[in-house]
């Protein structure tokens, strides 16, 4: 198992361990992971890694592979960190006040440490903090984001802090008063298709008093209610044609028929779900621990007791034919909340460059292609150091 951190300040250092996977190896600042014995393997075959964020505690994790069936924990640390856009090229990141761009700098079959993806930040849109949670990338390249305190959709602005895309009908008017908890987007052939909201308020933070249930599907393309039949709906996403959500306040993961709204659970999560995507026949969702020691008012609570169970932080792999858990990764100590979960199809170990880590500012890359300098002596031929 291997660990990368971020220290302020200070040359960025890698940790390495020798646990096997089962074990639980520490890393700084008091967080310990353990992960399912056959997870790398499970990587090899479906040909990717993958990746996750903790808002509470401010980390974004990349997950690959190591030689010797070891797993790759790559940690770099991000104010508030929650949703991500993922290709693996790519990375758009919320954060607490900005949006980050993180490109990829190695080129392809390049390796940096044993690592095949390297994503350095490049550009932040700031926008103030609109407690953004999902983004999504339409086709045109645009990015949107589902600007929670304003109850909307939103896209980036030259010179101001968000440009309204569009609101729920039942929302009177745009207001910093995050009235129905707007919080997941699912995108469909590169436009915005679906939202959840914890209920339809229309009064400030009025969705707290609408946990248990009320929870919708909203189609962004039709302004129509999908359901309402959810209890605190995160992270809907349409993969295959289907469209599916995690149907949080019960830990269910949920297939929703697009034409009668009605949710199929598929699988019981033991943990408050949040942070939903596929691969093939696989889902991974993140889950994360009750922040009062309980999920108090939410059927997840008693369903919990009934099979006798702890609530999990971190991420469970499940199996979409017959809704096994089938992989997973466990976090304590520090990390309690997850927020998104992404893959990266087609790579095997990646990292970041982080904010906090010293290294980035000899992060410096040339672009290929660059034309040459006219003159009359034969120009120098300039190396790229990265895509």
């Amino acid at each position: 198992m291997q660990v990368g951190t971020d220290k302020p300040e200070k040359k960025a250092t890698k940790q390495k361990a020798s646990a096997k996977p089962e074990e639980k190896a520490p890393e700084k600042q008091g967080v310990q992971i353990s992960c399912s014995r056959g997870l790398s393997s499970w990587m090899e075959r479906t040909n990717l890694s993958f990746g996750f964020t903790s808002y509470q505690s401010g980390r974004l994790y990349l997950i690959g592979r190591l030689p010797k069936g070891r797993v790759s924990f790559h940690e770099r640390h991000f104010l508030h960190a929650m949703g991500v856009a993922a290709t693996p090229q790519r990375l758009y990141l919320a954060t607490q006040y900005q949006i980050w761009r993180l490109e990829n700098v190695l080129r392809p079959g390049q390796l940096s440490d044993g690592f095949d993806r390297n994503f350095v930040p490049r550009n932040a849109q700031t926008t103030g903090d609109l407690d953004a949670h999902e983004i999504g990338v339409e086709k045109s390249g645009r990015v949107i984001f589902v600007n929670t305190k304003y109850s909307c959709l939103s896209a980036f602005s030259l010179t101001h802090s968000f440009k309204p895309l569009w609101k729920p009908p039942f929302i009177s008017r745009l207001a910093p008063e995050d009235r129905c908890h707007l919080n997941g987007l699912a995108m469909e052939e590169g436009e915005a298709a679906y939202v959840t909201a914890v209920c339809k308020s229309d009064i400030i933070t009025g969705w707290r008093d609408r946990r248990a249930s009320g929870g919708c599907i909203m189609d962004v393309r039709s302004n129509a209610m999908v359901t309402e039949d959810l209890s605190m709906p995160h992270s809907p996403r349409v993969h295959n044609g289907q469209l599916w959500v995690l149907d949080s306040g019960r830990g269910r993961l949920c297939r929703v028929d697009r034409q009668t709204g009605k949710p199929e659970p598929v699988a019981f999560l033991p943990g408050f779900a949040r942070g939903l995507a596929f691969h093939g026949h696989y889902a991974l969702i993140g889950l994360s621990l009750p922040r009062d020691g309980s999920f108090s008012g939410l059927e997840l609570d008693s369903e919990l007791a009934k099979r006798d169970a702890e609530p999990w932080c971190g991420v469970q792999v499940v199996d979409l034919r017959n809704g096994d858990i089938v992989e997973w990764i466990r976090l304590s100590g520090d990390v309690r909340e997850l927020f998104d979960v992404f893959v990266l199809p087609g790579v095997k170990c990646p990292k970041a460059t982080g904010l906090l880590d010293g290294s980035i500012r000899s992060e410096i890359s040339i672009e290929n292609g660059a034309p040459a300098i006219a003159r009359e002596e034969k120009p120098v031929a300039v190396a790229a150091a990265g895509a």
